[in-house]
């Protein structure tokens, strides 16, 4: 039915985008420590929409996480 969407394919508004990405072991290692520094500083957004994804070749692995934020409902 046209203009209708299953649960998890509903539209998500979103007014910004953060990239965090990593190609280096170290930079690999201090993802999630940096992701999490973000969140909190940030701690007024709110996030509506993430996509991962990794990729690789033969020298490199490169993670990458997405963040789709809005401003928090007050």
């Amino acid at each position: 039915m046209k203009g209708e969407f299953a649960a998890w394919d509903k539209p998500r508004m979103f007014t910004g985008v953060k990239v965090f990405s990593a190609t280096k072991a170290k930079e690999r290692e201090e993802l999630s420590e940096n992701v999490s520094r973000w969140l909190k500083t940030n701690s007024d957004l709110e996030i509506v929409d993430r996509v991962v994804r990794q990729s690789s070749d033969n020298e490199f692995h490169c993670y990458s996480l997405t963040l789709f934020y809005k401003p928090r409902a007050s």
